[in-house]
């Protein structure tokens, strides 16, 4: 089939890779002429793991094309999909739908014989309907049909989520628009992915629904983690014992520094006001985005609390820059906030992150980045693990702590066991665990306990 894909960010440059691995002949447009001529150098924008290869195998085999023409694009297509952003709009925290809807008025001039228009962009109930007048008003001859097909992928695990997902979501009631999708969809049976059919409204509340959950779960267990480290329990250890109950099931059960991303944020945040805009409260979904927003900056005092409430003139080493391991994303990353907040503090930061450095150069002044984990930590007053990459996990410690001017460890992912460290002399703290820890003076010396 042929298959035209608007919008070569993330969503729709995975979508399109791997709907080209399917046999699909695929063509992805973009505006940036600039990212057009480095996509077919197949040079990939983006850290996403396996997609370079997919990209450079389906171009060489001229099932993929990248280009800037959209109208020709379009033209002859069985599908075309909108994959552009939805960002939060500024001032309001509603999704922004403006290159939505004006790919629609684009694509509404180009339509030849009948042809789906799938909204792959996650955007507000209704925006179908929209999308559908729109192109209607334009052109009373077209014969078309607007289908919401959500996407479900993970940032460093899209290629797997998209090739064996769990469900296959399409919203539309129209019989030809549901062949169509089912025929690009089609390899994805082998894997047995349940296809689920619902009306248009219906597919575009789902994803909103499953990124609103996801991040209550987080949520959930963040303020568990709180009560743990004031009643002495273990939050993982709560975590495994209700996340074996079936009904709950144990992922998004980590406590941590608070959900970031291109994806919860702004999407809790748009569910809230498409709710109020229909006058149901989502009073949880409120008190989920206030909760996260609050934790990132607090995990600053973490650090501080060790050190008597007092960092001015300490260096904090902070390791992980990016929202999740695997991905060069730092959008609403809990990294932000929490450097801003030491350097509030009066602390100077060093920095490391295996491919989120150059993206957090953008949104961060005032950091020393470093080559490596140990080029960060030297002379460093505490380390603050903050994204849980491989390479984070088998440090060498005795290394850590002789680079160190003070061992202490604030461990932001729950990577490490506190019996380990205390083993190996540092002062170290958790999310949700009992710290093994002394008292830090303001020179930067642990106190003797009893002092």
């Amino acid at each position: 089939m042929r298959v035209t894909i608007i919008g070569t960010g993330y969503v729709g440059l995975v979508s399109g890779a791997c709907i080209a691995d399917f046999g699909h002949q695929v063509t992805c447009v973009d505006k940036d002429s600039t990212k057009i001529s480095t996509l077919n150098a197949g040079e990939i924008p983006i850290f996403e793991p396996g997609l370079g290869d997919i990209v450079r195998s389906n171009l060489e085999q001229g099932r993929l094309a990248f280009t800037t023409a959209l109208g020709e694009s379009v033209r002859g297509a069985d599908a075309v999909f909108i994959a552009v952003g939805t960002p939060s709009r500024r001032g309001d925290g509603h999704a922004d739908l403006s290159h939505v809807y004006e790919v629609a008025r684009e694509i509404a001039t180009a339509l030849e014989g009948f042809t789906i228009v799938i909204t792959k962009s996650t955007v507000p109930v209704g925006t179908g309907d929209e999308v559908e007048r729109i192109i209607g008003e334009l052109r009373h001859d077209a014969d078309f049909a607007v289908v919401s097909n959500p996407e479900f992928l993970r940032e460093g695990a899209a290629i797997h989520d998209f090739k064996h997902p769990d469900r296959i979501i399409i919203g539309t009631e129209d019989e030809h628009a549901k062949k169509v999708a089912a025929e690009i969809n089609r390899p994805l049976y082998l894997n047995q992915a349940p296809i689920l059919y619902t009306n248009r409204r219906t597919a575009e509340l789902i994803k909103y629904a499953a990124n609103a959950f996801l991040a209550t779960k987080i949520t959930f267990i963040n303020e568990i983690a709180d009560l743990c480290e004031t009643v002495g329990a273990d939050v993982q250890e709560v975590a495994r014992g209700i996340g074996l109950d079936n009904r709950i099931g144990p992922k998004f059960l980590h406590a941590g520094p608070g959900f970031g991303g291109s994806c919860f944020p702004k999407d809790v945040r748009a569910f809230i006001k498409t709710a109020q805009d229909h006058n149901v409260p989502m009073r949880i979904l409120e008190a989920v985005e206030t909760v996260n927003d609050t934790r990132k900056r607090a995990m600053a005092r973490k650090v501080s609390s060790i050190f008597a409430g007092v960092l001015r003139g300490k260096t904090v080493a902070v390791l992980g820059l990016t929202f999740k391991p695997n991905t060069d994303d730092v959008r609403a990353a809990p990294s932000l906030a929490l450097i801003t907040a030491l350097q509030d503090m009066g602390a100077r930061v060093r920095a490391y992150d295996p491919v989120g450095m150059e993206q957090a150069k953008q949104v961060l002044a005032d950091v020393t980045y470093c080559r490596d984990p140990y080029d960060c930590v030297e002379e460093a007053d505490a380390v603050v693990i903050v994204t849980e990459w491989e390479q984070f996990r088998a440090l060498d410690f005795e290394r850590v702590r002789d680079l160190m001017a003070c061992p202490v460890m604030v461990d932001l992912r729950n990577v490490y066991r506190p019996e380990d460290m205390k083993k190996y002399g540092f002062a170290y703290t958790s999310v949700g665990r009992l710290p093994t820890q002394q008292p830090v003076n303001l020179v930067g010396a642990p106190v003797p306990i009893g002092a």
